[in-house]
């Protein structure tokens, strides 16, 4: 293939963004590689089409982990967008920022320019909000971010239950201050998903010098000594390489992205030299601060055919919820699974929250799995800031396996604690006077759990991930850290890293709005490198 000035591995949430805002400037010639398909498929762009993509091989790695020992020794299914998109073209639609304290804790671990104040401009920057433009949001970004259409009868009786229990009512998880219950803002335009392939590579942000290649899994980053050079990718059955004048950006991901750099010979040096992989950079960091969000889901059977349930068990529902869609862009088809949600405190000690619910009409056994045939409904439980650290390592040196990781949820008591005040507070709504109307049992787990050792069994047996992997090429200013704060891999040149992975702690919220921002800000510390070379 001919020469580029960048080449970006992997066309999800930040991906887009790098590669679209590297291509505004029409004299450099930028390569996207997506190892998935083009984002052609309906139920990517349908919002409830979320349960269809869930486990879909073709645009989903569907990776596990390895058995987690303070979960039962289950292995946690792990979704990963595989499709033009990423991530943001299967995730759940919600529009979190997280606290602005998180950033502030990234600045003061060492990590200058990605305080709040340096963070909020690339938040506007990358948000269209139908709101309108004011101090904390933008309204002509690419990323088009929507209010749920219509109120629901079982959100308003949370958003009551959360104010008996002391947690106020917001329009705004992504304000002044996060704390409050409410319905979430969704990324979507006119009742469809947009998702970061949409807003960035479809917007006319980049022109004809930004290809695109899909079907293309990147095996390794070619080097000429300490310097990347290209990146060999399999496309169509064939072993193909791409070569950059400038640089190599690495957006595949919190578990890809430590998978490709140790397959190329850049992490742990006596465990790559252990599995016969020449050592380019011993950087042992490479893998490790794997972070999550453990959620705990609580679901209840409601005593009126109100719930998501209801409406996609008949061939009438369906027919009805379709048209409130084709005609209003609103309802379940435009909203998708979360509608309302919460960040609360689990102590009044606490400055900012520490627990975040998702409130969805609709109950199932695993999330996006089938509906039960009753009608029900699910309170999600999460911890935003868990002390718990897991690591990916290489499974094998085939570049097409899938890595090894363990996140090792509940590994530490302030997690596990934490996690049983977040079932006790979702008791506390679901006995509240305004859910009580609605509450014809508790299915899972059954209010006969009850004491903190059945509630933290109860975690242990049911609790899953929501997706939000971060953190395994930490930012720091430490030499031990895998990229400095302008993203630059150490030891080595020409590389970076612009995804969630270099997060070095998780966000307090979901995760997708954040990853784009890394990739707007990406996007700038290469040009202003480029300019002063």
């Amino acid at each position: 293939m001919k020469d580029y000035d960048y080449i970006v591995v992997g066309a999800g949430s930040a991906g887009c963004a790098v590669a679209a805002r590297l291509a505004q400037d029409r004299a450099s010639s930028v390569l996207l590689l997506e190892a998935g398909p083009a984002d052609r498929n309906i139920w990517i762009h349908i919002p409830i089409g979320y349960g269809k993509t869930m486990f879909n091989p073709q645009l989903n790695w569907q990776f596990k982990s390895e058995p987690e020992p303070h979960l039962n020794g289950r292995e946690i299914y792990q979704p990963r967008g595989r499709t033009l998109g990423g991530s943001s073209s299967i995730n759940g639609l919600v529009y979190i920022r997280g606290q602005s304290q998180d950033f502030d804790k990234w600045e003061a671990l060492g990590n200058p320019g990605w305080g709040w104040n340096d963070v909020l401009p690339y938040f506007k920057r990358s948000e269209g909000n139908e709101r309108g433009e004011c101090a904390l949001h933008g309204a002509s970004g690419p990323l088009t971010v929507s209010n749920i259409r219509d109120k629901h009868e079982l959100v308003e009786a949370f958003i009551g239950a959360a104010n008996e229990i002391g947690v106020p009512r917001t329009n705004d998880f992504n304000g002044a201050q996060q704390e409050g219950a409410g319905y979430f803002q969704l990324t979507t335009r006119n009742g469809l998903r947009c998702s970061s392939a949409k807003a960035y590579l479809r917007s006319g942000i980049a022109g004809d010098n930004l290809e695109v290649a899909t079907d293309a899994h990147a095996t390794s980053i070619i080097f000429e000594g300490r310097r990347a050079v290209g990146v060999r990718f399999r496309q169509g059955g064939l072993v193909r390489e791409a070569r950059c004048r400038q640089e190599v950006i690495l957006s595949a991901g919190a578990l890809q992205t430590p998978q490709l750099l140790m397959l190329s010979g850049v992490g742990d040096g006596l465990a790559l030299q252990g599995k016969g992989i020449g050592v380019v950079h011993d950087l042992p960091e490479v893998g490790k601060n794997l972070q999550d969000h453990l959620q705990s889901r609580l679901m209840y059977k409601c005593t009126r055919p109100i719930t998501t349930n209801d409406d996609i068990r008949t061939w009438f529902g369906q027919m009805r919820i379709g048209m409130r869609w084709m005609f209003r862009k609103a309802g379940p088809v435009a909203a998708g699974v979360h509608l309302g949600g919460m960040f609360a405190r689990s102590s009044h000690a606490l400055k900012t929250p520490d627990i975040q619910f998702h409130f969805g009409t609709i109950s199932a056994d695993m999330t996006a799995g089938k509906p039960h045939d009753f009608s029900g409904f699910t309170m999600s439980v999460c911890q935003l800031q868990p002390t718990s650290r897991g690591e990916v390592k290489l499974r094998s040196t085939d570049p097409f396996a899938s890595p090894w990781a363990r996140f090792n949820y509940l590994s530490t008591e302030h997690d596990e604690q934490t996690m049983i005040a977040g079932v006790r507070m979702a008791r506390r709504i679901a006995r509240s006077r305004s859910m009580q109307p609605y509450i014809a049992d508790e299915y899972r787990p059954g209010f006969h759990i009850d004491s903190d050792d059945e509630v933290l069994d109860f975690i242990r047996g049911y609790g899953t991930t929501i997706f939000h992997p971060v953190g395994t090429c930490r930012m720091g200013s430490d030499e031990s850290s895998v990229v400095d704060p302008q993203l630059r891999v150490r030891g080595v040149r020409g590389l970076r890293v612009a995804d969630a992975s270099i997060m070095p702690l998780l966000l307090s919220g979901n995760t997708n709005a954040g990853s784009i921002v890394i990739g707007e800000k990406a996007a700038d510390l290469i040009k202003a490198d480029r300019a002063h070379a």
